[in-house]
């Protein structure tokens, strides 16, 4: 299949998938922030953001090499699947006991009164997260698709039942969102024959081996993801409250629009750069496909903090308005980390685990250092500015690091100009006084940006333009 007639495939699957779920959830933070207090939505955060730490260390990281081999053929799948099985087992029995110890010591109140949830979550998120990569790995991409709307359309409904039926309030939360990913756990374990593959009394050692050997070097990866995205509730909740942190996790809602684009396409794009890689870039597949991901990313970030304050003034009920000032940082956050998931994909392709946990660290230590000095000092601001710095410097040793396996052309002073320009954006936005002229300035901002990627935007439609009648003429 051409390169980029699979890819445009996978992202037209996943975009069915990640829509259902995260544009139908979007459109629930009014639900949210109307039955929930702030509080109550900073304990889910902080529950949500504490398993975040915990997946990669109790599994090992085992899931990302689950899709990596599961993508080659020399691989048994039933190695695959029973190691996997094997490390979802042992890491859910640590959590038991560590939540058991903690209900005998009472370390943690909130993690005692709602521990039962915890472990529910930490069980839902370990499974999902094998199970769905597994999916990707040997190419189930349409039944990944199908899964998400299931576990979506059972997300969404129970939210409602328990939320304004049963007025269930914190744990009809928990209950809504541990349910429907289980559903689609078990869906995909019956349409990828899971329990068929699961084979207890083989020899699987030299694939463990081969499996653990790629995924430990990236727990160092995903913890130190896990400090950029997560480090700063943390940060937050101590220097500002319980509160404050539940307003600064709503502030992720808006962003999440641009989330949606970076996690469908870097879902189809690590697929693409296994399957398709070339370190010479010779037909430049790999140019244009960066070329056009930069591009979109950046006018749909400037467009997103353009109308920040409108989409908070629908989204945000009561005391959670505020959180507006913090999505334009947040938003650029995710810029850098979709294109940093883009440039990752060639260190997949290599099977470079290492180069991944480099990067990261050095963007996680950048983070903490950045949030211990901005947040005393201008409070929840600090920790969006610092994540988005952190996230930058991320996408740039990544940029630097590619280059000793694929040579790839890019504009890279037009888009540190278009950076600069998001930056100017996001700071003038906190100019509260005068909102039809910053809105001016912010739309004017949006023009010129366009107008830097003029020639990217031309080539993307003549590319799709060419796609469309090489169909016509082959019907």
């Amino acid at each position: 299949m051409n390169r980029y007639k699979y890819l445009l495939k996978n992202i037209g699957l996943l975009t069915l998938s990640n829509f259902a779920t995260k544009l139908l959830s979007f459109f629930l933070v009014p639900l949210y922030t109307n039955v929930l207090t702030t509080a109550e939505y900073g304990t889910y955060d902080l529950f949500n953001t504490t398993i975040g730490v915990l997946l990669p260390i109790l599994t090992l990281n085992i899931q990302d090499a689950v899709m990596r081999f599961s993508m080659d053929a020399r691989y048994s799948k039933k190695a695959i699947v029973t190691v996997a099985t094997k490390y979802l087992l042992i890491s859910n029995l640590l959590v038991s006991g560590i939540l058991l110890c903690n209900y005998v010591i009472d370390f943690s109140a909130v993690v005692k009164q709602f521990s039962f949830y915890f472990f529910l979550m930490f069980l839902a998120q370990s499974l999902s997260g094998i199970i769905t990569m597994y999916a990707r790995g040997i190419d189930k991409i349409s039944d990944l698709s199908v899964s998400s709307v299931i576990s979506s359309a059972i997300t969404i409904f129970l939210n409602i039942i328990f939320l304004i039926v049963f007025h269930f309030g914190l744990p009809g939360y928990f209950l809504a969102n541990i349910i429907g990913p289980i559903f689609q756990c078990l869906y995909l374990i019956i349409k990828a024959h899971v329990i068929q593959d699961i084979e207890w009394d083989g020899n699987f050692s030299n694939e463990e081996k081969i499996l653990t050997k790629y995924s430990v070097p990236l727990i160092s990866n995903s913890i130190a993801w896990w400090v950029n995205n997560a480090s700063d509730r943390y940060i937050v909740v101590f220097f500002c409250g319980l509160a404050e942190n539940g307003i600064y996790s709503v502030a992720t809602k808006i962003p999440s629009i641009l989330n949606i684009f970076q996690v469908i396409f870097n879902q189809a794009w690590s697929l693409s750069a296994v399957r398709d890689f070339d370190p010479d870039d010779r037909d430049g597949f790999f140019a244009n496909t960066y070329r056009a991901y930069n591009c979109g990313m950046v006018i749909l970030c400037s467009i997103i903090i353009s109308f920040d304050k409108f989409l908070a003034k629908f989204l945000y009920a009561k005391d959670f308005y505020i959180a507006w000032k913090y999505v334009p940082w947040l938003t650029i956050a995710i810029l850098f980390g979709a294109i940093s998931g883009y440039i990752g994909g060639f260190f997949t392709a290599v099977k470079d685990s290492k180069v991944f946990a480099k990067s990261t660290i050095y963007g996680a230590v950048t983070n903490i250092v950045l949030n211990l000095i901005l947040t005393p000092i201008i409070g929840v601001l600090g920790a969006s500015v610092a994540t988005a710095i952190s996230y930058f410097e991320v996408w740039a040793l990544r940029y630097w690091y590619s280059k000793r396996y694929i040579r790839i052309k890019i504009n890279l002073a037009r888009d540190l100009i278009s950076y600069a320009f998001l930056v100017i954006q996001a700071s003038a936005l906190l100019l509260e006084s005068i909102d039809k002229s910053i809105f001016i300035c912010e739309t004017f901002i949006s023009v010129v940006i366009v107008i830097l990627y003029w020639n990217d935007i031309i080539a993307i439609f003549g590319k799709f333009k060419d796609s469309i009648h090489r169909k016509v003429i082959k019907k």
